[in-house]
């Protein structure tokens, strides 16, 4: 990859508010990975950070100092001492690894809460916990996952994002997110490849620091449709997109086949990968970097980032929750935040 614009989350620069960790579902290992990601926080040079969500989930899984704030400009100032906190709504009594719905809405608060700071300015983007989605759909909840919920409250159509997942040296994009792999042939369209991509291009130089993006574009198809005779998709819809990229000034190669695109040499030649599907997408990161993944929201007015794993509920107040992927997606966040807030000062 095309060196990104090195910048240390924790280094003197333009000032950048605190960034807004919401807890995820009280019941899963988020309130345990925020917890020991604080505890850690000098190793890994994270930024200053404050949770939003309940106290007494975090009690229940770590014996750290908290500190209560009522606003995000005491967070600063008490992060080394202690884990900031802002308390939403009191869910009540939660017990780790066991769900219910006073702890999603507890969850659904938090990351609201989140999104409005991160729009004020009063935080400098916002990382979300991993919340349970069969317990948001039972308190009313309406969206495929966060990713569509933060941008319809920053005003932003689904179509206008795109999901990032980052690891070390390799970003991959899908097109199509959360459709059954039988409907993704009559989702997959040239305009919203073209919107995908456009949007990634823009992220790339604002949030990465990288000048001239290269994008990859994956196949639908086995062999990148071996020309028609497994699909016509690359034909019909991923060849007139690249075509229109290409026009637009776009550094931007492929349909390739899928299989191909993701080994060592092969990550060495772009920035990103445009893939069709979700699982194209993830399967290659969480292989790769399954402890330090990082979902990131691109075309948003706000930075959000999220560790790419779930609640484990399995797991919840054992404390053998590994706090890497959450440092990662911290570390990720303020690194951005900071290469956002140069631009503005340039």
């Amino acid at each position: 990859m095309e060196a990104a614009v090195q910048i240390d989350p924790a280094a003197t620069g333009p000032a950048i508010a605190p960034l807004a960790v919401s807890i995820g579902d009280p019941a899963g290992i988020g309130p345990e990975v925020i917890a020991k990601a604080w505890a850690i926080r000098a190793a890994h040079r994270l930024p200053a950070f404050f949770a939003i969500g309940d106290r007494r989930s975090v009690e229940a899984v770590w014996g750290g100092p908290i500190a209560l704030i009522a606003h995000p400009s005491e967070a600063v100032g008490l992060f080394d001492q202690a884990l900031p906190l802002l308390q939403v709504d009191d869910p009540g009594d939660i017990l780790p690894g066991t769900p219910n719905l006073a702890g999603a809405r507890c969850a659904l608060d938090s990351v609201e809460m989140a999104v409005g700071l991160a729009r004020s300015g009063a935080a400098s983007g916002l990382v979300t916990g991993p919340v349970a989605k069969s317990q948001l759909y039972a308190i009313g909840f309406r969206h495929p996952g966060q990713t569509e919920f933060v941008a319809e409250r920053c005003g932003v159509a689904a179509e206008n994002v795109a999901m990032m997942l980052v690891g070390p040296d390799l970003r991959t994009v899908p097109v199509t997110i959360h459709r059954p792999l039988a409907k993704v042939c009559e989702g997959l369209t040239t305009d919203l490849i073209l919107s995908r991509a456009r949007v990634v291009v823009r992220g790339l130089i604002r949030d990465f620091g990288i000048v001239r993006p290269r994008l990859a574009v994956a196949g639908l198809n086995p062999h990148a449709g071996e020309g028609g005779a497994m699909g016509r998709e690359e034909i019909d819809i991923i060849l007139p997109a690249i075509a229109i990229l290409r026009e637009e000034g776009v550094d931007v190669k492929g349909p390739y086949a899928p299989d191909t695109m993701f080994h060592a040499a092969a990550r060495a030649g772009y920035d990103a990968a445009i893939c069709m599907y979700h699982d194209q997408a993830l399967i290659p990161l969480k292989t790769l970097y399954f402890d330090t993944g990082v979902n990131m929201t691109l075309g948003l007015p706000v930075l959000r980032t999220s560790p790419d794993h779930g609640t484990a509920f399995g797991i919840a107040g054992q404390g053998e929750a590994n706090p890497r992927a959450m440092i990662a997606a911290i570390a990720q966040a303020g690194q951005c935040a900071r290469a956002r807030a140069a631009v503005q000062a340039a």
